[in-house]
């Protein structure tokens, strides 16, 4: 199993670009099963990248089902630093128009609690900060490379996730609206907040396909109007994330989320179960240097 630095977690249709090549695919175990499907390695503007479909590939997993956990824990047992998400949302806002592309900086959870949201159980307590809860590095990148693709951006957003997978009714739209938030998905709580305990930067390049269900001039949100603008932005996709990689290369060896559980662990070490270590040791295994566990990955 080889080494990256950068995943994507997205839409399968992201890894059929002419300019990905050298494609390897490997089927992981996580200790949290299976990720959502094989992830794909190749070649792209010289780096090699992992691709994660989301939702498996021919969407097979409902948001609420998709193994946020094993994704972010199959990418850090990679060796990945830097997590691009591409995701499809609704727009709350009149500006924030279908066809353009939001970075996010700020993420309302507004979820069931039915998602496992956290690595740290079973004798291990971790209390990490997500104040900020995207990379605003990361996010600057991918922000300047949609602006290289031709692609109109917008620089901060607030993200609220919703469970799913249906959508909003006109009540709740307003709510959100009224709360004086952005844009609307479905998956980036507790992608983001995993991906923050795992040491890893995420950012998300968010394409806004439709208004929600609040707009009276425009059609209610569909799955047949998410996936045509999908479908018109997946060009813009791929040349952003080719931008991005070039950007990439070289740059954020060194980030703040690549210490997040600095302070952030508050067990006593010599309560920590050696079962736990070991299953959490890609993720925790520099904080505990003279501790490594049989079995530790």
């Amino acid at each position: 199993m080889e080494s990256v630095r950068i995943g994507v977690i997205g839409g399968s249709g992201l890894y059929n670009m002419a300019d990905l090549t050298e494609i390897e695919e490997y089927a992981l175990e996580t200790p949290y099963g299976p990720p959502s499907d094989a992830v794909l390695i190749g070649t792209l503007a010289g780096e090699r990248v992992a691709f994660i479909p989301r939702h498996g590939r021919g969407h097979v997993l409902t948001p609420s089902e998709v193994p946020y956990r094993a994704n972010i824990y199959a990418l850090k047992m990679l060796g990945v630093r830097q997590v691009i998400s591409v995701s499809a949302c609704g727009s709350l806002r009149e500006d924030f128009a279908p066809g353009q592309i939001v970075i996010p900086d700020q993420l309302v959870d507004r979820t069931r609690g039915d998602r496992p949201g956290s690595f740290f159980e079973e004798g291990l307590v971790a209390h990490v900060s997500v104040a900020d809860p995207f990379c605003p590095d990361l996010g600057g990148i991918l922000a300047g490379a949609v602006e290289q693709a031709g692609g109109t951006v917008h620089r901060g957003g607030r993200l609220i996730t919703i469970e799913g997978p249906r959508f909003s009714t006109r009540a709740e739209s307003a709510l959100y609206r009224a709360w004086g938030l952005d844009i609307i998905g479905m998956t980036a709580a507790p992608e983001a907040f995993l991906a923050r305990e795992a040491e890893l930067c995420y950012a998300a390049m968010v394409h806004i396909t439709d208004y929600d269900v609040w707009h009276e001039a425009a059609g209610d949100v569909s799955v047949e109007l998410v996936i045509q603008t999908m479908h018109a932005n997946l060009q813009l996709a791929q040349q952003a994330l080719v931008y991005a990689v070039r950007r990439l290369a070289g740059g954020l060896d060194d980030c703040a989320c690549h210490h997040a559980l600095d302070g952030a662990l508050i067990t006593d070490p010599a309560r920590v179960p050696e079962e736990t270590l070991a299953r959490l040791w890609p993720v925790v295994g520099k904080y505990y240097p003279d501790r490594r566990p049989p079995g530790a990955g």
